[in-house]
């Protein structure tokens, strides 16, 4: 065998190994950016992370503020509740999680998915992420019973809102609900998850009744099971709220009221306290504390009652003759009139060529001011109108607080309209035309006042003239406001004609007359739209419910250093003493029962 001994050695490519060298340098970069980015670049990140696989920390849900009324009964309490939450973080699969939930609550699964989505940028990936709240015991039980095979669903307590009498004091108190993604944005303390208040009390004492969220931390596992739980910030309960109202006389004026639509103030003259405040109908405020669904949404926003429209200082009507009172006092005060000047009542008053009628067609004959306002009637007030002028009377009536809220602690208060020039140019480019003087001197056409309004000018009459604000708290001090711009003399001749209105055999609330009580009274009918002339004579109950014109009645009642007022507005009530009397009169009879009778119920022997 011959071996070819001359044969040149094998020589490993200089090619191989520059590129089996630039391979190895490839590879050692590689591996050093690896470790800078993990090391450097997002190490706290994943050091952060490690830490919150072992230890949470989580937001502790404060209790809510109590109202209670003027005694103390409770009107808002906080009731234990439970929520259901999801951790993205310990979930493998959140599309399955969701459907899980939809299956088991029986929920609507793109509403879910819809809550989800909305809530996830504004949740850690390790907090809880609430999706559904105030579970039944059911719902709970079956939860609880399943939270070891899907630990990325978490139980949190979460004190609820509840409000023992419901529609009763809807109105007032108002209610709350959880906080949007406009709230939250205003406010930084807020997160998801929080309720706020939204209308009422709850929204205008927020400050006040919101406490501050504590902290707790939870320690878990790599699973995200929970290990255990301590307290690092308890939380604050927020400050109670004590109101003015009392609850029993609420509760009798709302059956008083009856199945009526409108709304009843009664207050207290000289200090502007509100005792009670109800509006009809109403709405049971606690269905809005769980989130309300679309449907109950859709049937209260679409009741043509409008349950959800404190009647009381968000709708302001024609005050028709009660309105009689500002012009009565305007005349006085301008020295378009004194008191014993008398204009003849024929049933009615030409101006141009349009007759103006007086609603007592047969005419009352030769009346003063005193007559004039205790049997309401319109010639005297339209030949007043006819003087003033709408240059005297706008500001007059603003003067005497209305066109202007009154300022109580309630959100969205109407102001209520009184017309101007001005005002009637910009709204239709159109000129005042001298028979708008006349409407407006009995509390027709453009003129729009509140019942809050009303009741606020009745206090100030027989206070000495203060316009108060109506307060709904009861440490509240009385808070001046303005004052009526009236002579002492001329606000006592108005008063008087008030307590002739109920005392006088022709006054218009003769009804309400109470013997061992000063009563007066202003009664008014306003026109809702001019009836058709087959209307004009028919009966109350022949006219279309929506035809019926408004019934008012302000009044104010004392006895032994009690000055209340009472203002009742019932819509498409008809006549403002045979509807609104009767109302005020019980409300009377509550609040000054006969002495006899308070005698033989202490002592029925």
């Amino acid at each position: 065998m011959h071996l070819n001994r001359d044969a040149e050695p094998q020589q490993f490519p200089k090619n191989g190994l520059l590129f089996l060298q630039l391979l190895v340098l490839g590879i050692f970069v590689v591996f050093a950016l690896r470790f800078w980015y993990l090391q450097l670049h997002r190490g706290q990140e994943f050091a952060d992370r490690a830490e919150n696989n072992r230890i949470r920390q989580q937001q502790v849900y404060a209790p809510r503020g109590l109202i209670r009324d003027r005694s103390g009964a409770l009107l808002a309490v906080n009731e234990p509740a439970y929520a259901l939450a999801i951790v993205r973080e310990d979930s493998q699969d959140i599309p399955a999680a969701l459907r899980r939930i939809s299956d088991w609550l029986d929920l609507d699964l793109d509403h879910l998915q819809e809550t989800f989505e909305k809530g996830r940028p504004r949740i850690r990936r390790f907090e809880p992420q609430i999706l559904v709240h105030s579970l039944t015991f059911e719902q709970l039980a079956t939860i609880e019973a399943n939270t070891m095979t899907w630990p990325e669903l978490k139980i949190v307590t979460k004190p609820r809102r509840s409000y023992p009498q419901g529609p009763l004091l809807a109105h007032v108190i108002g209610y709350v609900a959880e906080a949007n993604e406009q709230e939250m944005n205003v406010d930084p303390d807020l997160t998801l998850g929080d309720s706020v208040g939204k209308k009422g009390i709850e929204f205008t004492m927020e400050t006040v009744l919101r406490g501050q969220k504590g902290l707790r931390q939870v320690d878990v596992d790599a699973a995200g099971r929970q290990l255990g739980t301590a307290l690092l910030v308890p939380p604050e309960a927020g400050g109670d709220v004590r109101l003015s109202i009392d609850l029993e006389l609420q509760e009798f004026v709302d059956q008083t009221l009856g199945e009526h639509v409108g709304s009843v103030i009664v207050m207290e003259a000289d200090t502007g306290q509100v005792l009670a405040l109800v509006s009809k109908p109403a709405f049971d405020n606690n269905m809005f504390v769980s989130g309300l669904s679309h449907a109950d949404w859709a049937l209260l926003r679409d009741n043509p009652a409008h349950p959800l429209q404190n009647r009381a200082i968000q709708s302001a009507y024609p005050p028709g003759s009660v309105f009689k009172l500002v012009i009565a006092g305007a005349a006085l005060t301008h020295r378009i009139a004194v008191p014993t000047d008398r204009v003849f009542c024929s049933g009615g008053l030409r101006l141009g060529n349009r007759l103006f009628r007086c609603w007592e067609r047969r005419g009352h004959g030769w009346m003063d001011m005193n007559q004039g306002l205790v049997q309401s009637c319109d010639v005297y007030f339209y030949t007043l109108g006819d003087k003033l002028g709408v240059d005297r009377m706008h500001p007059y009536a603003v003067e005497s607080g209305f066109g202007v809220r009154t300022g109580i602690d309630l959100p969205h208060e109407s102001m209520g309209l009184v017309p101007s020039r001005d005002w009637k140019r910009r709204r239709f480019n159109e000129p005042w035309h001298g028979g708008e003087n006349l409407n407006m001197s009995i509390g027709q056409g453009y003129m729009l006042a509140t019942p809050l309004q009303l009741a606020r000018y009745t206090a100030a009459l027989i206070n000495g003239g203060k316009l108060l604000k109506p307060q709904l708290l009861a440490s509240a001090s009385p808070d001046v406001r303005g004052e009526l711009p009236l002579q002492a003399g001329h606000r006592e001749f108005l008063v008087q004609t008030m307590v002739n209105t109920v005392e006088g055999s022709r006054g218009t609330a003769r009804r309400i007359a109470k013997p061992g009580v000063r009563l007066g009274a202003k009664t008014g009918t306003a026109q809702v739209v001019r009836l058709m002339s087959e209307f004009e004579r028919a009966k109350l109950k022949d006219i279309p419910y929506h035809l019926r014109d408004h019934a008012w009645m302000n009044s104010f009642g004392q006895r032994d250093g009690r000055n209340y007022v009472i203002v009742a507005m019932v819509e498409h009530g008809g006549g403002g003493g045979s509807t609104a009397g009767p109302i005020i009169k019980s409300i009377y009879d509550y609040l000054f029962p006969d002495p006899q009778k308070v005698e033989e119920a202490r002592d029925p022997d």
